[in-house]
């Protein structure tokens, strides 16, 4: 435990070790076991704790080949549904997977914990357990959002953990939207800009003019690039790598991408089956509709990243299938091996230390 109660999870022993919620999900255990086996053949390395039923996750990994080497079973029988409400399960939900997932999280066994449930049951969860980083009022959803980047990816927080968000909530979602670029996307120096109506500084609400100056007050001392204020246009742009927001703007345009990406897919897969003629034109551009379809799947960058707690959390689509739970399980793996959780708790640290000063 730190000086404020808050979990201590640093040690070596959790390195490499990831924590997931099999049950919760719209499709059950198996889509979550079937996504691991393939997230475990692409990380050989990785190793599980798996909460749930015990009997039935055993049944299930029995049936993949290998995966049982890399498991270990945490029986848990409760389980969180969709339309549990927060406090009930804060209330009630000690005996659940969801609370057995984050808590191995709180007691420094795993690195990272993986959960396809309830998003206000997981938050509320993650929140009270893990507890909140010194300085941090709101935790923060961040998402990989596909872009013209190099990385092939843009950081857009929040995009759902909160609908409210002050000048300082903001400032604090730069910062770790920030450590989030450089440790999960290998960027030295992110472009951090903030969500607007406009690019022209004297454009929108109070708390986002403030929010502008005072992030743009601490990029050179964090070592990031402030380009200012940007619109959602740019959201998959390569003018910038971390779109800062709240949680209601940020879920909105998330909902939006998500829904974009499957009208654009289905419209041109029904646009190539118009004639024999179209049908022809698709089979000669074959390779070229299968890398847009790849980079437009919602699934490729399925996981949603808790920040501002006393460890990570990675939280997959309720609707994830085998892919998107085993993009869900690579990218909290990545993270894990990057020892995300350590550093984006230096950076808030650090910066909390240095606004304090510029204040005092």
């Amino acid at each position: 435990m730190t000086a404020d109660g808050a979990p201590s999870v640093s040690g070596e022993g959790r390195r490499g070790v990831l924590s997931v919620d099999a049950m919760g999900g719209d499709l059950g255990p198996e889509a979550v076991v079937a996504g691991l086996a393939k997230a475990v053949r692409a990380n050989p390395a990785m190793r599980v704790l798996l909460h749930g039923p015990e009997d039935e996750l055993r049944r299930l990994v029995a049936r993949r080949r290998g995966l049982s080497d890399h498991v270990t079973f945490r029986d848990a029988q409760g389980v969180v549904s969709m339309t549990d409400k927060p406090g009930q399960v804060l209330r009630n939900g000690k005996d659940t997977s969801m609370w057995s997932a984050v808590e191995a999280v709180r007691a420094g066994e795993a690195e990272v914990c993986v959960s396809c449930g309830n998003t206000g049951a997981l938050m509320a969860i993650s929140t009270i357990r893990l507890r909140k980083l010194p300085g941090v009022a709101r935790p923060a959803i961040a998402c990989l959002w596909p872009s013209r980047n190099p990385a092939g990816f843009n950081v857009v927080l929040d995009v759902g953990a909160d609908i409210r968000a002050d000048a300082e909530d903001l400032l604090r979602y730069a910062l770790m939207g920030m450590s989030y670029a450089r440790n999960g996307l290998g960027l030295e120096r992110p472009r951090v800009g903030l969500l607007n109506v406009g690019t022209e500084e004297h454009k929108g609400r109070p708390e986002l003019r403030e929010a502008h100056d005072r992030i743009e007050a601490l990029a050179e001392a964090n070592d990031f690039a402030f380009v200012g204020f940007v619109e959602g246009g740019d959201i998959p742009s390569d003018g910038v790598d971390v779109i800062v927001t709240d949680g209601f703007t940020g879920n909105v345009a998330l909902k939006t991408g998500e829904g974009t990406a499957r009208f654009v897919r289905d419209m041109v897969g029904e646009a190539f089956r118009a004639g024999p003629l179209s049908k022809l034109g698709a089979l000669l551009s074959m390779r070229g509709l299968n890398a847009m379809r790849a980079r437009i799947d919602p699934r490729r960058v399925n996981g949603g990243v808790f920040l501002g707690l006393n460890g990570t959390v990675v939280k997959s689509h309720g609707s994830s299938d085998e892919t998107g739970v085993a993009a869900a399980v690579g990218l909290a793996w990545d993270l894990s091996c990057s020892e995300f959780s350590d550093r984006l708790r230096a950076r808030v640290t650090q910066a909390t230390g240095t606004m304090a000063e510029a204040e005092s």
